[in-house]
């Protein structure tokens, strides 16, 4: 964890005394907190972690995740637990931090609630904003964080490959969510990266779709958005197919599709800013009768959270890819009122290009009604 603490401090342009990171209350959890303190259970609601720039980290826990705190820093000097009960943490928080100290906040995450409690229990202090430096330093993995990623990618992955033998006419989008997700834990998934996209039909054009009791019937295209969530980190994997008699022209959307996708993969390496891989699935795009269909970026940073952080591919981002950062690949075609094709993967920058970490097919498939 000292590594993890001394990445965030590194990508501070200007340097606190320390870093503290505070959860509030779910789903009000800071995510940075579990980058600083690799701890793989509880939810640490109402705890703080105080990072140091030598890499050294205090974290306070309620007696309710205290023997999970505990074993997670057993093996490592660089962390220290403090548990404490209701009312203490003020306390405890004054005894880890000076009284006129710089600490560096997660801005982006912290609650106002949490803002105006350090204020009372610091008065002298000055809070500065270290969101960008623990952005930065999420963006690139760890081999170990790239591994669960792989871990639950091959969760999603097969779960991808099974679809198919559950769609049955009359099956409702709700059911086989519901299906999908149950499929996951069964093959040892925590539980959802996020909220599983199930959309039949005219459904599937609208790429943050909710899923509801429509139900399945002969010639309608599906798209299933879905993730698995493996020792806190997720995996994010889009797959369309098509029931019953073949369409034409989403077949040709299809074929489209992944024409893109594989044009964004071939730009996909270190040094290249994420809108020129976004640019080159456009351009694919656009050249087709489908212009203007492609309504979305290309892809997102993937880790802790299913969208990690700014970086990505998407025509907004000038930031160049580096070795270790992990995103989405899914370029999608959407017509309104009859159905869409979107194809996500999730892939990691290495030296020469990309890996895949999601490996289900990716060619279109008709699934008799």
């Amino acid at each position: 964890m000292k590594s993890r603490v001394e990445k965030v401090f590194a990508n501070l342009p200007a340097k606190p005394d320390v870093v503290l990171l505070a959860n509030s209350v779910d789903p009000h959890i800071d995510l940075s907190f579990f980058y600083l303190f690799d701890v793989p259970s509880g939810l640490f609601e109402g705890s703080v972690a105080v990072a140091r720039p030598d890499g050294a980290l205090d974290v306070t826990s309620s007696p309710l995740e205290a023997e999970s705190a505990e074993l997670a820093a057993k093996h490592d000097p660089h962390v220290a637990v403090h548990v404490v009960g209701r009312g203490e943490t003020a306390q405890a928080v004054q005894k880890l931090i000076p009284a006129s100290a710089t600490v560096g906040l997660n801005f982006r995450e912290l609650t106002h609630d949490w803002y105006v409690k350090l204020t009372e229990m610091l008065p002298n202090a000055k809070f500065v904003d270290a969101s960008i430096g623990l952005q930065r330093a999420r963006l690139t993995k760890e081999p170990a964080e790239i591994e669960r990623i792989r871990a639950a990618a091959k969760i999603g992955s097969k779960v991808a490959t099974e679809i198919p033998s559950m769609l049955k006419a009359g099956r409702s989008e709700l059911e086989l969510a519901a299906e999908m997700e149950y499929r996951m834990n069964q093959l040892g998934a925590s539980g959802r990266s996020f909220a599983t996209i199930v959309g039949f039909g005219p459904h599937s054009a609208e790429p943050h779709y909710q899923p509801d009791k429509t139900k399945l019937r002969p010639g309608d295209s599906i798209v299933c958005d879905f993730g698995a969530w493996h020792r806190r980190y997720a995996c994010d994997i889009t797959r369309s197919f098509h029931f019953g008699p073949r369409d034409p022209e989403m077949k040709a959307v299809h074929d489209c599709v992944e024409a893109a996708q594989n044009a964004a993969l071939t730009a996909l390496r270190p040094g290249v800013p994420g809108k020129e891989v976004h640019a080159a699935a456009q351009a694919v795009i656009d050249a087709s009768r489908w212009k203007g269909r492609f309504t979305h970026g290309l892809g997102h940073s993937l880790g802790l959270a299913v969208h990690d952080g700014s970086g990505g591919l998407a025509p907004n981002v000038d930031d160049p890819l580096e070795v270790g950062m992990v995103v989405t690949v899914e370029p999608g075609i959407y017509l309104p009122g009859k159905g869409g094709v979107r194809i996500e993967d999730d892939v990691v920058v290495t030296k020469t290009g990309y890996e895949f970490l999601t490996t289900a097919p990716r060619g279109y498939l008709e699934v008799p009604a």
